[in-house]
């Protein structure tokens, strides 16, 4: 939205849960005057714009590409949806030879643009009040906090490395994973909920403003993600541009962004990211090439400026 702000458009975020249909999509457009749309994530918000009076773009969210397009109706819809859309916009080339392997007309309006990456991390934080109010001691110097940074839905796979990491934690009580995100789908958080609480060194933690989980993630040994499909994790992202390691599950949209032993960690299963971690933790030297290479990476692939521009470009072709 800020980009868009920049160039003197005025973007009104809305959330496509609250919308059934496109009619009532419509009905919104036409009342308020709007003049286009842009919808993130090809059917769950694309959907609302079959049939659009305004021209719009779409950007893919990863899962629509990765998983949607596994079932017949959701994939009809997708591509009737394309077809109207003025362009589309894939995080990398991977997605774009997705979509266009399965809608080969749309090759020429599907454009590859990576997430840019600003952090702005709190300098009031208080990481003794964090850890407190997370249970986590504080009188411990060798702790070692882990991020998950997620919303809590089944997807992002939260409950992926609870009962190997619970485990370690009984032999290592240094270690912590914090569990940390928006309750995207209540009966999931609730599912979520009750498993931590039996899970010794996990711990479920309020979703906060953006400065300060930049902050917290400063602050912490290491990222996490455990996802079982992802477009392009900002966190990931976000925690490389900190100067704090990834460790991440190998699939591939973090593949695409991270090479293994070389700008994060990949990991194949719960095993492997626990043998990861302590090699990560018994190897200060690898982990500073690996945080060096990573924030190297994300400043040349992942220009915050260099995406303001191309989406400013981009939403004049919905003139």
């Amino acid at each position: 939205r800020s980009h868009l702000h920049a160039a003197g458009h005025i973007c009104v975020l809305k959330d496509v849960f609250r919308y059934e249909s496109p009619t009532e999509i419509a009905n919104l457009t036409s009342a308020d005057k709007f003049d286009a749309a842009l919808a993130i994530h090809l059917y769950k918000g694309g959907r609302l714009l079959q049939g659009s009076r305004i021209p719009f773009g779409i950007i893919f969210g990863g899962t629509d590409i990765n998983e949607d397009i596994k079932y017949e109706e959701k994939r009809r819809i997708m591509g009737e949806v394309l077809r109207e859309a003025r362009f589309a916009v894939a995080f990398t080339m991977k997605m774009k030879e997705l979509a266009a392997a399965e809608w080969v007309y749309t090759w020429k309006k599907i454009y590859v643009q990576t997430q840019g990456i600003k952090t702005t991390p709190s300098e009031t934080f208080d990481w003794c009040r964090f850890l407190q109010n997370a249970d986590i001691p504080t009188d411990r110097d060798n702790l070692h906090v882990f991020l998950l940074i997620c919303g809590l839905r089944r997807v992002k796979d939260p409950l992926y490395l609870v009962d190997v990491f619970s485990d370690w934690h009984r032999k290592d009580p240094s270690v912590h994973l914090g569990i940390i995100g928006p309750a995207v789908d209540p009966l999931f958080t609730n599912e979520v909920k009750e498993k931590v609480k039996r899970a010794p060194g996990i711990h479920l933690l309020q979703e906060m403003p953006q400065d300060d989980l930049h902050a917290a993630m400063k602050r912490c040994f290491a990222v996490v993600n455990s996802s079982i499909s992802e477009g392009m994790s900002a966190a990931i992202l976000e925690a490389m541009d900190l100067d704090i390691p990834v460790l991440a599950r190998n699939i591939p949209g973090n593949a695409a962004i991270i090479k293994h032993k070389d700008t994060g960690l990949l990991f194949s299963d719960p095993q492997e990211f626990v043998v990861l971690s302590k090699s990560l933790m018994n190897d200060p030297i690898m982990e500073r090439e690996i945080v060096k290479r990573a924030k190297d990476y994300v400043k040349k692939h992942h220009s915050w400026e260099c995406e303001r521009k191309a989406y400013q470009t981009l939403v004049l072709r919905l003139q």
